[in-house]
């Protein structure tokens, strides 16, 4: 199939008057998303339709909206042509040129990355995004253009997308839908090289689904999209990538069939072959079917072949943190959808491909879940947090089943957040002074000691700045949202005149959720009106945070908080903003004193609006969960509570109790009165320190430039390098593992021990063992000594033990010996038996182990 073409010269003569010398330029700037990051052509947009770039944030849509005359008059400006050919000529040169990458790792196995996910977070302008896995999605694909990590980004279009959020005049949430115009979004179709649009077929039960494809270019990287809006489906199946979340389960599956094996057709169709696969979250699990499919037609190999060397190759990054939360489908209901596709192009049957999805393959009612085929499907898994990690091994403990939940295969990369993305223009301009225009481009080595040496009133400054900036935002946009609700008119014009620049100002905006707790604040109305009051040292809150149109206890703290805020002592003090989007992020992360977050712990993975105060200077006080957790330090910030463990419901009342208490303890006692104590020259010495050293300290450390570089440098080159490996001459190496794997299973029956023993000798202890393998070759095991860690989170302790030469006739009773330090009781070592491989993942790729009891 010829390679498709974006920027030909048909799809721009039917979207603007290309026939004026420079508007394809112009159209060349609007389509590359790195205007969402870099601020350098915002002027002229800004130039063209000053009202439309401000309300929306969109290039693209300015440039579709000004009239003929307009763009003649700003391309005959002199001035303003050079500009738009110096930025085309600057991001020329910065995709030409070698960057991270390519400098630290010439020689790497890595050619391509496929980073698969249900939504991207990449500007307000395409708003095919809900919230914290979107964030993620997007940053990482914007870091990536910025380390030169080769990566392309696979997703869906939306017709509608998430839902829009208003509060109308009673203080209650309504949700609106509206639509998502392709013609006025920051995309261009997918074409081939005779002009035909690029569209795919994915077959279903009794008829088949066409996909439009949709391109995005995101500096260096592309990012492309799938939508089932094709005039060739049927109305029902044209919404099959309606909303985001929306409709029941069989809609949900049908998104994720797109996603996963419509995705990976796509990238075949462009001729691109990932050697990692980048599952964020396990929505597009069905990625790693399509895959092992593809290399079973090219190299000729049965499926467990195919999937043995196809998922050295896969990463699977699981973002969440209860087992509710995994998506599961119904048994009949994979077995409708799928049961053909696993016959007639997997050659395997629907029993085995529901085992992929199910703790125990043997339980028929057991429902099929996209986590566990990630995970299946996968040679590496990540958590993203520290603490995240640790609750990831005992959610996915069932997959390994007698195995200690420390050596459940799930290691953490904890998420960043990109920094350019989310620094206001004062901050960029002091990073920029202090560090160089270049600071997230590479390693952020220097970056701390460079801030550190910043004068505490340069930071003040900055953060004056800042909040009042924010406070002209927020006034006009929570007077334009009253106007709209039909608030009365003397309450839009107070509105208009509301909050105060120089005020400590409070921040929280978060999914409105019953776990993170959103209402944690007014556990104690009375109390929080009060503080926010106080004429010596007031302050100001603003609030912000959407339900799920299905979550009603979610939409009813929302009218809590608005009822709260509309009371007339609280109104001056306090904000609801509606529709928490990215725009509103960017502007409260960019203006706030302080973040609150307030979840119950652990129940939120990792959070990252918390992250994005830090490059502006806002300070976090937040529960010890997520990124937090291993974030937190005295004199960068302040913690909730004491990281007790809530317990297994959400109603937690007394705890909750308790981290209310604490958090009006901190505002009265540390937060507030910190702000305040000022120095002859109003400078509040000791919280413009902790602003510094949370800046210096935090901000390259949760940064996606440092994610980013872990993940390239921990598991994306890896696993390439174990892909190609196991790939090479079709896939022999996969082969071998395949049948190891099988003669494994087969035999395991016959392993046994025969006996065990300890004796201790000068301060050591000898281990002995005798161990009956069947027709188990020795080579495919390890006899292990094994004593859980003693702290919190270490590594257990295991050392293997070597057999013993002559100890009897081979498929007979062996003896095994180890000799280890006596630093800590003999009773808790125990021995155990664990397949092994040179070449393969163990438990990951297989689960088999026996315990000498």
């Amino acid at each position: 199939m010829p390679a498709p073409n974006a920027y030909e010269p048909g799809f721009l003569d039917h979207a603007l008057p290309v026939d004026i010398e420079g508007v394809g330029q112009l159209a060349e700037l609007a389509l590359d998303m790195r205007w969402s990051w870099n601020r350098s052509a915002d002027k002229l947009w800004t130039r063209l339709d000053s009202k439309l770039w401000e309300r929306t944030q969109n290039p693209w849509a300015v440039l579709r909206a000004v009239s003929r005359d307009q763009l003649k008059e700003a391309l005959g400006d002199r001035a303003f042509r050079g500009e738009v050919q110096k930025l085309i000529a600057a991001a020329r040169e910065q995709g030409g040129s070698p960057a991270w990458f390519q400098k630290e790792h010439p020689g790497s196995a890595l050619r391509c990355v496929a980073y698969f996910s249900m939504e991207f977070m990449l500007s307000e302008a395409l708003p095919i995004y809900s919230g914290g896995l979107g964030n993620v999605a997007g940053d990482q694909l914007k870091t990536a253009s910025d380390l030169g990590v080769p990566v392309v980004g696979v997703g869906l279009l939306y017709q509608r997308g998430y839902f829009r959020q208003e509060i109308d005049k009673d203080g209650a949430q309504q949700a609106l839908y509206p639509y998502n115009d392709p013609g006025q979004l920051p995309i261009s179709p997918l074409r081939l090289a005779n002009g035909e649009w690029l569209r795919l077929e994915v077959a279903l039960p009794g008829y088949s689904v066409w996909l439009r494809a949709w391109q995005v270019q995101v500096g260096r990287v592309k990012l492309y999209l799938l939508d089932s809006n094709d005039a060739a489906n049927t109305p029902a199946h044209r919404g099959i990538t309606s909303e985001l979340y929306g409709g029941g389960p069989e809609v949900r599956l049908k998104q994720e069939l797109i996603l996963g094996i419509g995705g990976w057709r796509l990238l075949a169709a462009l001729g691109i072959a990932p050697d990692v696969c980048h599952l964020n979250e396990g929505h597009a699990a069905f990625a790693v079917l399509e895959r092992a499919h593809a290399f079973m037609q090219s190299a000729q190999q049965p499926f467990d072949v195919a999937l043995a060397v196809t998922r050295a190759g896969n990463l699977f990054t699981t973002h969440t943190a209860v087992a509710a939360g995994f998506d599961r489908f119904a048994p009949p209901l994979i077995e409708h959808y799928l049961g053909n596709y696993a016959a007639s192009r997997l050659g395997i049957t629907v029993r085995d491909l529901l085992a992929l999805g199910r703790a125990n393959p043997d339980d028929p009612s057991e429902m099929f879940n996209m986590a566990y085929l990630a995970a299946r499907g996968s040679g590496r898994i990540n958590a993203v947090s520290r603490l995240h990690g640790r609750v990831s091994r005992e959610l996915f403990s069932p997959l390994f089943p007698r195995w200690p939940t420390a050596e459940v295969p799930i290691t953490h990369v904890t998420n960043g957040v990109h920094m350019p993305t989310w620094d206001s223009a004062g901050s960029g301009d002091l990073w920029t002074s202090t560090c160089g225009a270049h600071r997230w481009l590479g390693g952020t080595q220097t970056l701390e000691g460079d801030l550190r040496a910043v004068p505490l009133e340069k930071i003040w400054g900055c953060r004056n700045e800042s909040r009042e900036s924010f406070v002209t935002f927020a006034r006009e946009r929570y007077a334009h949202e009253l106007a709209s609700s039909g608030a009365p008119g003397e309450v839009v014009a107070a509105a208009g005149r509301q909050f105060d620049p120089g005020v400590l100002t409070l921040g929280f905006a978060r999914r409105f959720a019953t776990y993170k707790r959103p209402n944690l604040l007014l556990h104690d109305p009375g109390r929080l009106a009060r503080i926010l009051t106080n004429l010596a040292h007031p302050v100001q809150l603003v609030i912000a945070g959407k339900a799920h149109p299905a979550d009603l206890a979610g939409q009813a703290m929302i009218r809590e908080w608005t009822t709260f805020i509309r009371q007339p002592q609280i109104r001056p003090h306090a904000m609801f903003l509606g529709d928490y989007d990215m725009h509103l992020t960017k502007h409260l992360v960019q203006g706030v004193d302080v973040w609150l977050n307030t979840p119950r712990r652990p129940w939120e993975a990792c959070g990252t609006s918390g992250m994005k105060v830090l490059v502006n200077g806002g300070l976090n006080c937040s529960a010890l969960d997520g990124w937090w957790a291993e974030a937190f330090e005295p004199d960068l910030g302040w913690a909730i509570d004491g990281g007790e463990v809530h317990g297994g419901t959400r109603d937690d009342s007394e705890r909750d109790a308790a981290d209310a208490e604490c958090l009006y303890a901190l505002l009265e006692q540390e937060i507030i009165p910190e702000f305040y104590e000022r120095d002859a020259n109003g400078v509040p010495r000791a919280w413009a320190a902790r602003v510094r050293e949370s800046m210096a300290r935090l901000t390259p450390r949760f940064s996606a430039n440092r994610s980013v570089r872990e993940y390239t440098v921990e598991h994306y080159i890896p696993a390439a390098t174990a892909y190609v490996a196991r790939a090479a001459s079709n896939g022999t190496l996969g082969e071998q593992i395949a049948a190891w794997r099988r003669g494994v299973d087969e035999r395991w029956p016959g392993v046994r021990f025969d006996g065990f023993c300890v004796e201790t000798r000068e301060g050591r202890y000898a281990f002995s063992a005798r161990v009956s393998l069947g027709k188990l070759e020795p080579a495919s095991v390890r006899i292990e000594i094994f004593a859980d860690s003693t702290v919190a989170d270490g590594e257990p302790e295991v050392f293997q033990m070597a057999r013993e030469d002559g100890a009897g006739p081979s498929g007979g009773s062996q003896r095994y010996a180890v000799t280890i330090p006596a630093t800590r009781p003999a009773g808790e070592y125990t021995a155990r038996v664990v397949v092994h491989h040179d070449a393969a993942s163990v438990p990951l790729e297989s689960r088999r182990i026996l315990w000498e009891h």
